[in-house]
């Protein structure tokens, strides 16, 4: 490999979640939150099916858009062949191999995808809808859904339960096999994500389109995962862990991702509406009127200001980006703009004149976060919290990687 650095002894007690810690019972507190939010969820939906259906949904986009997010890293690290991220990889890993899971959590949306999708039961008299209906049309939705989670849940179980063999076997050749598949399956990711954000967002609104909306949707879920793994490490080090294999070097370059991406969907937010305002084309410019009519247009302002000009100031100094604890405030701060981008993108085809946050919302995010922190928790158990045997370990060790 590129770095002949003699590997270091470790401590294995920093390295593992023992019985008995509060880590080691993170999956039942999830499945607990999680079984408490449907319980709400199930209460609260009676007399509002189409608001629970429509809660439900930014919950799901909100939590998968992280775990896509965590696939792409990896599937990076491997392809680039990059070092630095040894030490990190091991907590997206744990965060895509809840993928799965989300197969099941997309039930209530297809099960209810009638009271969400105005296109469903057919076009009707809408001349234009009449000619997308190749494409939108129930089976053939349900169809790409189920392509989307096959493709998904096969690559990161797959490059999971490999990387979590090597920790036995020290085998240089799974890291040399991950490598060679992890650019095939980048070309399989780019091409899901971008259908899967048309059919599930974008569908939404049947008459709109955006060819870029696709990596819009991937900027996000990009900014979710920095942010995630930045308050992941930042906590598991303050409960004691992966403290001597984790330093501010580490920080400074999650920090780096995390601001480079954050400026990425300002880019690529405003090139979209950009180019929409100027064409000028009603069937575009609805979309965006409906977000700068009514309070929405507070939303759309706070995402400008809290999406992109605070954190670009914010997280611009190295001294931030080295420190964990402000590191994670901003990290924090990113994960809750980009849940607010997901509610602006999915509401206003709900609430016409405005947000209406209210205990639907918090009940999907409860019922879906909490699944989600289940199965991340129940991941994060089975194996190391890094990825020990690595042949590229000792280079990210170094404290100058960064």
């Amino acid at each position: 490999m590129s770095n002949p650095t003699r590997m270091p002894d470790l401590n294995q007690d920093g390295l593992t979640i023992p019985p008995g810690t509060r880590l080691h019972k993170l999956p039942w507190i999830g499945l607990g939150l999680g079984l408490a939010g449907m319980a709400g969820s199930a209460f609260l939906a009676q007399g509002h099916m189409q608001e629970f259906l429509y809660a439900w949904l930014v919950a799901f986009l909100f939590f998968l858009s992280i775990a896509l997010g965590g696939l792409f890293f990896v599937l990076v690290l491997f392809a680039t062949k990059a070092g630095w991220g040894v030490s990190v990889r091991r907590l997206a890993e744990h965060a895509m191999a809840t993928l799965p899971i989300f197969a099941l959590l997309f039930l209530p949306i297809a099960w209810g995808a009638g009271q969400i999708f105005s296109w469903w039961e057919g076009p009707g008299d809408d001349a234009l809808l009449a000619l997308k209906e190749p494409y939108l049309n129930s089976g053939f939705f349900l169809a790409r859904a189920a392509t989307y989670f096959i493709v998904w849940s096969a690559i990161a179980l797959w490059f999971a339960s490999r990387s979590a063999r090597q920790d036995i076997s020290g085998e240089h050749r799974i890291t040399r096999r991950l490598q060679a598949a992890s650019g095939p399956c980048l070309i399989l990711y780019a091409f899901t994500v971008t259908f899967a954000s048309i059919d599930w967002i974008m569908a939404l609104d049947p008459h709109w389109y955006s060819t870029m909306f696709g990596i819009y949707f991937f900027s996000g879920c990009l900014v979710g995962i920095f942010a995630f793994l930045v308050l992941a490490v930042g906590l598991l080090q303050e409960a004691g862990y992966v403290k001597q294999v984790i330093h501010k070097g580490h920080y400074h370059t999650l920090g780096m991702l995390l601001f480079a991406f954050m400026v990425f969907w300002a880019y690529i937010a405003f090139s979209q509406y950009f180019l929409i305002w100027y064409a000028n084309i009603p069937e575009e410019t609805i979309w965006y009127l409906h977000r700068l009519h009514g309070t929405w247009s507070n939303l759309s302002l706070i995402l400008a200001v809290g999406h992109f000009g605070i954190p670009f100031f914010f997280l611009m100094p190295r001294a931030i980006k080295e420190n964990p604890r402000l590191l994670m405030a901003g990290a924090a701060w990113m994960l809750l703009m980009h849940l607010a981008d997901i509610y602006w993108l999915v509401m206003p085809n709900l609430y016409d004149h405005g947000p209406h946050f209210g205990l639907l919302d918090v009940a999907a995010l409860a019922s879906v976060g909490g699944i989600f922190m289940g199965a991340f928790g129940w991941s994060l158990r089975r194996h190391a919290l890094i990825p020990v045997k690595d042949p590229r370990l000792p280079e990210s060790l170094q404290p100058d990687h960064a």
